[in-house]
């Protein structure tokens, strides 16, 4: 604790203790602590002032905060319109020298305070006590003052509730400060709150950007535009921050054929998407080299098994060829890997399951087998793929819709079989459900369109895509 010395004064006059430059610059560091000068009048303090100046019967009262090179007053009581004075030696620059309170019962008879601007001045004080302001920590930061026009004495009792009344302050100070540290934790909790929360916003955003670029790079840009065919689609993550392993792909074999494939690899992230990758390059490879279903499968098959960077991941998938029809339409031959059915629509109320029996899991086995069916797609008639997202979304009494409850709805549609009025139906059953799909959904619809009577000809393919990020993107 910082004890006042009793070097002489510095109005030279020994006896009267002072500070030193450490002490002192200790001193005003705890006065900066508590943040008080030159803050607006307060009613707790102006109470001390009026009540230091009701018990001893003085016309002036003050608490006051002694600063570096002048006397701040936070009360005044009798002292109307004055809010400072230079820090003279003398009176309350004496005062915080001490530890105990200091009267000086007659000012004039005083060494030091005889000179002071508030006895030689107007105000003409000839009686002064104060009781210095002492934090815990020793350090005097002001005092709580009585001045009168006449000299007078004043007893211990008095002395000690002068003393009282600057504890008070203290309290009152202390209380302060505790509410404005409270207050400045609290800002300094909400700024690093809103620091985090930008922080985590940003790296949510940078990791969205990256899971839809890599999700892109996944996925053709758009469907190709197929002669006497349309093509839809829709693709939709579960989480925006996750990368699907949900994939899909049409392109051409050569002048007349064309392939399709549609599956889903198991998992979600960064690996997921290295075996996607994997998966679709490959199916893509191997149907140039032989576009039979069958053997395409068998290809990816060892594909994934022989590449040590898949570990036990494995795929489903469905894979089809389309020829064009010596009449109309197209011949279809698919094969199947463990995945769901596809649906043949061949109109309102037809439609049939494509599945051939014995379809394995991709990926899992060496001696895997797959199997494949052929099938006439007809003008009018379409076929949707999909993923298990699809089957596994949940209605409100939490069953899931299931390969039964597609079947129905496909079904049960009115609409013409056109691939985008297929895309766009199944989208809303989707959207029907309380929770939408709680997996990633792709969807493949390819359908013939009848040929236009007026013309002869048959009608324009259109290729419609959603793209994961906006889920709005198409082309004509």
């Amino acid at each position: 604790m910082p004890q006042a010395g009793h070097a002489t004064s510095p109005a030279g006059v020994p006896g009267r203790p002072t500070l030193s430059a450490v002490e002192e610059a200790a001193r005003l560091d705890a006065v900066r602590r508590y943040d008080v000068l030159d803050t607006p009048p307060d009613g707790a303090f102006d109470r001390v002032a009026a009540m230091a100046a009701r018990l001893f019967k003085v016309p002036v009262a003050s608490v006051t905060i002694v600063d570096e090179d002048r006397i701040w007053f936070k009360a005044a009581h009798g002292l109307e319109g004055v809010s400072e004075i230079g820090r003279e030696p003398g009176l309350c620059g004496s005062a915080i020298l001490a530890d105990e309170t200091l009267v000086i019962p007659d000012t004039l008879s005083d060494p030091v305070a005889f000179n002071n601007g508030l006895v030689t001045g107007p105000m003409a004080v000839r009686f002064y006590a104060a009781a210095p302001i002492i934090t815990r920590d020793g350090h005097r930061l002001g005092t709580v003052n009585i001045l009168d026009t006449r000299p007078r004495l004043i007893t211990e009792d008095d002395t000690a509730t002068l003393a009282d009344l600057a504890a008070i302050v203290l309290d009152e100070l202390e209380m302060r400060l505790a509410a404005l540290n409270a207050l400045r934790a609290e800002q300094e909790r909400r700024i690093e709150q809103e620091k985090a929360r930008e922080r985590a916003e940003r790296d949510t955003a940078a990791i969205q950007a990256f899971a839809s670029t890599l999700q892109r790079t996944l996925l053709p840009p758009a469907l190709p535009v197929v002669p006497g065919l349309e093509l839809a689609c829709h693709y939709a993550t579960a989480s925006p921050q996750d990368v699907g392993g949900d994939f899909y792909d049409v392109f051409p074999l050569d002048g007349t054929r064309w392939a399709f494939f549609l599956g889903d690899v198991c998992g979600k992230g960064p690996e997921a998407a290295a075996v996607t990758s994997l998966t679709r390059y490959t199916l893509r490879a191997a149907a140039q080299i032989d576009p039979d279903p069958d053997k395409v499968l068998t290809s990816l098959n060892t594909a994934l098994l022989l590449d040590p960077a898949i570990g036990t991941r494995f795929c489903t998938a469905v894979f089809g060829v389309l020829e064009p029809h010596e009449k109309d339409g197209f011949t279809v031959t698919v094969a199947t890997g463990g995945h769901p059915p596809a649906y043949h629509l061949r109109g309102p109320g037809a439609v049939e399951a494509v599945q051939p029996k014995g379809g394995m899991l991709i990926g899992a086995l060496a001696e895997a087998r797959f199997a494949s069916h052929t099938f006439h797609l007809a003008p009018g008639e379409g076929l949707l793929l999909y993923t298990d997202g699809l089957t596994e979304a949940r209605t409100l009494g939490g069953d899931m819709i299931g390969e039964d409850g597609l079947t129905r709805f496909l079904a049960a549609r009115n609409a013409p079989t056109s691939a985008a009025a297929v895309i766009e139906d199944t989208i809303g059953l989707l959207d029907a459900m309380p929770h939408g799909a709680g997996d990633d959904v792709a969807l493949l619809a390819l359908s013939v369109p009848h040929t236009n009577p007026a013309d002869g000809l048959t009608a324009t393919a259109t290729a419609h895509t959603i793209a994961p990020a906006d889920q709005t993107q198409s082309r004509p």
